[in-house]
């Protein structure tokens, strides 16, 4: 089974999501940071260099949130949210997404989101409700 992992940054009763490029599977949706774990890659090193990849920071993983099993053209893949934390007002260069947001979990039900990011919501709430 595939695997991508999906990183959860909560601040100020928001959290951070990006929108996808025009381009693509799921183009100009919006998501959750993240992306595939390579090969015999931890989540947590994943999450470290898709940050880095996709918008120049390093960040700090904490602990697992919550799992979601789909299946896409690629067959069946199981999607990990961790908690993540980055530094304050750090700026970031995009490479993987037109624009980046803070958002309230109100304002994620109703954007226009990634299906397979949109399975994780449930464990997100629990998760940050605590």
């Amino acid at each position: 089974m595939k695997r991508s992992i999906a990183g959860i940054i909560f601040r100020n009763g928001k959290f951070l999501i990006g929108k996808r490029l025009p381009t693509g599977e799921m183009a100009s949706r919006w998501e959750f940071p993240g992306g595939k774990v390579d090969g015999d890659e931890t989540p947590e090193a994943s999450l470290l260099r898709e940050f880095r990849e996709e918008m120049a920071i390093d960040v700090s993983v904490g602990r697992l949130i919550g799992t979601a099993e789909f299946t896409n053209r690629n067959g069946p893949s199981e999607l990990l949210a961790y908690e993540v934390s980055i530094p304050v007002d750090l700026p970031v260069e995009l490479t993987e997404h037109s624009s980046v947001t803070w958002a309230t979990m109100d304002e994620i039900e109703r954007l226009e989101f990634v299906d397979s990011d949109r399975l994780l919501l449930p464990a997100i709430k629990e998760w940050y409700s605590l």
